[in-house]
C-alpha cells in the first residue's frame, strides 16, 4: 500500500466548482452540463461515468432540490444547488437531499439568504477536510500494516488491501450515518414547525 499518496493525489480532493468559476450570467442546461463536466471530468472513477445529464437535471426540479428555474436558464444560485446536491448524492438519498436543502432554497426565494457567503464557508471547511483526510489515511495506513504484521504471515499484502477497503468503508458508513441523523432531525423539526402552524 505503498501507493496510497499516488492514489490520493489522484481523487482530486480539492475538486469543486470555486465562485470564480460560475458565470455572472444565466446558462442553458447545455451550459451548465458542460461547465460541470469539464470541472469535475479527473474526479470520474472510470470513462462511462456521468457528472451531470439533462435527466439528472430535469430530476433536481421535479423533485424540487432546487428553487424554480426561469426562462430555461440556470443563475449562479442554481448552480450553486447542483454543485452541492454532486457532492451530496455521493452519500445521501436523493430525498435526505431534498430535506437537507428545503431549507436553503425557500431562503433564496426569500432573498433571505447570501448562498455565495454560504457557500464560499462550504469550500473552506471542504478544503479542511482534505487535509484532515490525507492526515486520517496515513494513520490508517500505519494502523493496518501493525494488525496486519501482528496476525498475518502469507498473502500479507493482498489480506492488508482488503483489511484497508473494510476499515475505509467503515469510516465512511459511520460519517454517513451520523450525516442521516442529522437529517432526520431537520425532518422532525420541520414537521414540528408545520404542527405549530396549522393550530
Amino acid at each position: 500500500m505503498e501507493h496510497i499518496n499516488q492514489i490520493i493525489n489522484q481523487l482530486g480532493l480539492e475538486t469543486n466548482l470555486t465562485l470564480d468559476e460560475i458565470p455572472k450570467i444565466d446558462l442553458y442546461m447545455d451550459q451548465v452540463i458542460q461547465l460541470f463536466e469539464s470541472k469535475f471530468n479527473e474526479t470520474k472513477r472510470n470513462e462511462d461515468e456521468k457528472i451531470l445529464t439533462k435527466t439528472m437535471i430535469n430530476n433536481y426540479a421535479k423533485g424540487k432540490l432546487i428553487f424554480p428555474i426561469q426562462n430555461k436558464k440556470y443563475s449562479r444560485e442554481h448552480l450553486i444547488l447542483i454543485s452541492l446536491i454532486y457532492q451530496l448524492k455521493g452519500a445521501l438519498s436523493i430525498n435526505d437531499i431534498k430535506v437537507t436543502l428545503d431549507g436553503i432554497n425557500k431562503k433564496i426565494v426569500k432573498e433571505e439568504l447570501d448562498v455565495e457567503s454560504f457557500y464560499t464557508s462550504y469550500l473552506h471547511l471542504t478544503s479542511q477536510n482534505a487535509n484532515d483526510f490525507k492526515e486520517d489515511i496515513e494513520q490508517r495506513v500505519k494502523e493496518v500494516k501493525e494488525e496486519i504484521t501482528q496476525t498475518q504471515k502469507e498473502d500479507s499484502a493482498y489480506l492488508e488491501q482488503v483489511l484497508m477497503i473494510s476499515s475505509l468503508v467503515h469510516m465512511s458508513n459511520l460519517y454517513r450515518r451520523v450525516a442521516e441523523k442529522l437529517v432526520d432531525e431537520l425532518t422532525v423539526e420541520r414537521v414540528e414547525k408545520e404542527g405549530k402552524r396549522h393550530k
